[in-house]
This record gives structure tokens, sequence and C-alpha cells, in this order.
């Protein structure tokens, strides 16, 4: 079986051009002042509950889509929900393959597979996903990145693992 390989995307050249399509005016990329405050993992993930964080648009049927500009609301996704019953919309990267098997962008399957084999103790009640890709760094940081520390907790999951698109 021959490999098709696409071109890789310059995603600096793209992003700029789609926010100066949506009238913003010119990006600056974020620079953190400090590292990232990350925790240990404190137990085996086989006695731990998994959570995840997604920046792929993802939405169930039922659900109210992404918008493109400065949504910094995110999307609570029933950890067991079928694949069937999810979609994606965004506009930074090519949704075919998205649309076509929403694993590519959000692996909801492996992740109920590994909580079946047992490599997890049990997956959070509730994923979330939001947009990637919000102009508004100010918003993420007071707003959107906040309410998702707190949903964690509220949740009580002891690993988050982040799956940016």
């Amino acid at each position: 079986m021959e490999t098709i390989r696409k071109p890789p995307i310059n995603y600096i050249e793209r992003i700029t051009a789609t926010y100066s399509a949506l009238g913003y005016e010119p990006y600056e990329w974020y620079f953190a002042k400090e590292d990232p405050k990350l925790a240990a993992i404190s137990k085996p993930l086989s006695e731990s509950r998994l959570g995840v964080i997604a920046t792929g648009g993802i939405y169930k049927i039922g659900q109210v889509a992404f918008t493109y500009k400065d949504d910094v609301t995110y999307r609570a996704i029933p950890s067991d929900a079928s694949s069937d019953d999810l979609r994606a919309t965004h506009f930074a990267y090519d949704l075919t393959d998205a649309r076509e098997d929403i694993n590519v962008v959000f692996p909801i399957e492996a992740l109920q597979e590994i909580q079946n084999e047992g490599l997890v103790k049990e997956l959070a009640p509730s994923f979330f996903t939001c947009m990637g890709g919000i102009y508004s760094q100010r918003l993420v940081n007071e707003e959107l990145a906040p309410a998702l520390v707190q949903r964690c907790l509220d949740d009580e999951i002891d690993v988050v693992l982040l799956i940016p698109v």
C-alpha cells in the first residue's frame, strides 16, 4: 500500500491569515512568563481517575457548536459517549478527517478501551473540550483556563490528558 504524504501545514502563516480574515489585528504569539505548574503523578494510572481537556472544538449532538471568534466556552462530553454522537467545528484545522472519524482528534474509543483494560482505574464522568487558537490570551487566562481547572478539581481527576489540535 502506498502512503500518501500531505505537505506540512505552515501553521503560523495559516493562523495569521485566518485571524486577519476574522478582522483581528496581527496576532502576538503567547509566551508564558513562567513554566507551567505541573504536578508529578502521585499514584499508578491503574489507580487513577483520568480526565481529558481537548482543543479540537468537539461537541456532542444536542450541544451548541463552538463559534469562531473568541469562544472561550467549553463543553462537557460524557466519557461514555459514542463517537457517532460527536462532532467537530473549528477554524484552524481541516475538519475532513475529524468528520469522517472523530477519534483522529478526540480518541474517545481508545480512552474507553484503556479503562476497560484496567490501564486506568476510571475515566472522569466528563471530558472537557474547547476551541484552540483563541485570539484573546486574556480571556483564556482569566476565564477558560480557571473554569477548566475548577471542573477537574470538582470531578476529583487525578491525571489530565491534554489533547491539542
